[in-house]
């Protein structure tokens, strides 16, 4: 899959070595309990518009360190903010 500007961070970070990518160029949204609930709209434009990264940079590593059909992990997700 090419990641464009347009992916979606759900798509992403179905891959290990995107996760890791994405932490290198201290995508905050990893580790936001918001974003959790946004990750299906959340596009990878946006994000580095957001937060100032470089999106040319980004991508360029994302489509070459990460390889199509990479080992998928399940996200690590921070614990649930709210008292059950």
């Amino acid at each position: 899959m090419k990641i464009t500007k347009d992916t979606t961070l759900d798509e992403i970070i179905k891959d290990a070595k995107a996760q890791e990518i994405l932490l290198k160029y201290n995508v905050p949204c990893l580790g936001c309990a918001f974003a959790q609930y946004e990750m299906k709209e959340l596009k990878l434009g946006d994000i580095c518009k957001m937060y100032n990264i470089d999106i040319k940079g980004l991508l360029k590593d994302l489509n070459t360190e990460s390889a199509p059909g990479g080992r998928r992990v399940k996200m690590r997700t921070q614990p649930s903010l709210t008292k059950k």
